[in-house]
């Protein structure tokens, strides 16, 4: 069901459109977090560095792939939209046989240089053969991320996003499933978690797919629409190339903190692998909150509603600004039990360690919160470069300050723990700087322009 944001209560409004896409990012958290809690508890803090090491590894290589079903996405809402049914399907042909091959590209190139890929993130030797073991095997589940990601993309496209839920709810009790009975029962150890992994995305994928084929006639391509057209060929290859290089920036300056990471041995890899589940949870609904906001000014800045646009900017500031801080004190209170369901309570150091990061980036999710505001808001008024910058400047700050600091004997993993809200908070000034002159730009005179054609009109 499609959702018009240009009518109603403002706050009404953007809760509902945001509340079930962050129960859907919810379960997709779900979904990537049960190879984590499971190893921690039942195999140990060397095995829940691996996986947690590979699991940065994987979201940077699947951002690639989810950043350009993201873009597609905007092509098929835009068809959709004009009704133009024949467009629509030309342009799901383009973009799947387009983005699978990327995603073939990527799955080769992962297999062939695994070895590689694991010298520069610079694995320990002690977790080397476990982390080994277990990429060899979740590699495999790369191409059904891409079929998962890219038909969610399309159904939100069209105004449904009840069945991308479902394969994602499905997926992510499989997996929990999965792990505990070939982790727990079976012992097979941390290549049973990565076969957990890729059976569950395999369901969820070829499902999703599969549904489309055969109860979506209105999404289903005929013989005529496989005749790839250059024009729309072009126009997938730009609209999703530039959702693609966010995401991948976004996920690069990650993995390159990673690398800087496992430096420090298994003891803060583990801690990180755990605080960084429980950090990508409590910050989640302001991340999905941000990205209705962005569908909700695009809405209001295409309707020309630009006294709707400003009240909606500082509804949603308040919204988020108070969430963060409640789950910032809930986060610094709970953070040494949050820490103990991914590691036994023996394992002082690590829980230690987790509780430091946890508490010092926690305090800062105001930053973050505001941050993603601000993407939805460039996103919205169709100033997609903006974003982008913001995202250089937040993860080349952090990236910069945690390689200058870290290695620094008095400081250590510290200054890459405060290097994270300190690149939040720059990115949110530069972003806010940008603020007035783009707003002005862009709102008022839209505002200008609709008085002067109703006063021609009168």
């Amino acid at each position: 069901m499609q959702k018009d944001l240009t009518q109603g209560n403002i706050v009404k409004t953007m809760l509902l459109f945001a509340g079930p896409m962050i129960l859907g990012n919810l379960l997709q958290q779900c979904y990537n977090i049960a190879d984590t809690l499971i190893v921690g508890k039942f195999l140990g803090a060397e095995a829940l560095a691996a996986v947690g090491s590979a699991y940065t590894l994987m979201t940077f290589l699947t951002s690639v792939i989810i950043g350009l079903c993201m873009g597609s996405g905007t092509i098929f809402s835009v068809y959709f939209g004009k009704k133009d049914n024949q467009q629509l399907k030309s342009s799901i042909v383009s973009s799947f046989l387009f983005i699978a091959a990327v995603t073939a590209a990527i799955n080769i190139l992962a297999f062939a240089g695994i070895r590689f890929i694991l010298h520069l993130l610079r694995v320990p030797d002690d977790i080397y053969s476990l982390m080994y073991e277990y990429v060899g095997v979740v590699f495999f589940g790369i191409f059904f991320i891409f079929l998962t990601n890219y038909f969610s993309f399309l159904f939100r496209a069209i105004g449904n996003s009840a069945v991308p839920l479902c394969f994602l709810g499905a997926a992510a009790v499989l997996n929990i499933g999965l792990d505990i009975l070939l982790v727990v029962v079976f012992h097979q150890g941390v290549y049973g978690a990565a076969l957990a992994t890729v059976i569950a995305q395999a369901v969820s994928g070829i499902g999703i797919a599969a549904y489309v084929l055969l109860k979506e006639p209105e999404l289903r391509p005929g013989r005529d629409h496989f005749k790839i057209r250059k024009k729309t060929m072009l126009e997938v290859v730009r609209h999703s190339s530039a959702a693609c290089v966010q995401q991948s920036v976004m996920n690069f300056g990650i993995l390159m903190i990673q690398g800087l990471i496992n430096t420090f041995g298994s003891a803060v890899m583990a801690a990180f692998a755990a605080a960084v589940k429980i950090d990508s949870f409590a910050y989640m609904p302001a991340q999905e909150f941000g990205n209705a906001f962005s569908l909700f000014i695009s809405q209001n800045y295409g309707a020309k509603k630009t006294k709707r646009v400003y009240s909606g900017i500082r509804k949603a500031v308040k919204i988020s600004v108070i969430f963060c801080l409640a789950v910032s004190l809930a986060i610094f209170i709970f953070a040494p039990y949050l820490m103990q369901l991914f590691v036994n309570v023996s394992e002082n150091e690590i829980i230690r360690t987790g509780v430091e990061y946890l508490r010092i980036e926690g305090s800062f999710y105001f930053g973050i919160g505001i941050l993603f505001l601000l993407y939805g808001f460039y996103r919205g008024v169709a100033k997609p470069e903006m974003s982008l910058i913001l995202t250089v400047i937040s993860l080349g700050t952090r990236v910069l300050l945690a390689y200058l600091l870290a290695p620094i004997s008095m400081i250590g993993v510290w200054g890459i723990w405060w290097s994270i809200p300190v690149g939040w908070l720059l990115a949110d000034l530069a972003g806010i700087l940008f603020l007035k002159p783009i707003m002005a730009k862009n709102l008022v005179k839209d505002r200008s322009h609709r008085g002067l054609r109703d006063g021609g009109r009168g």
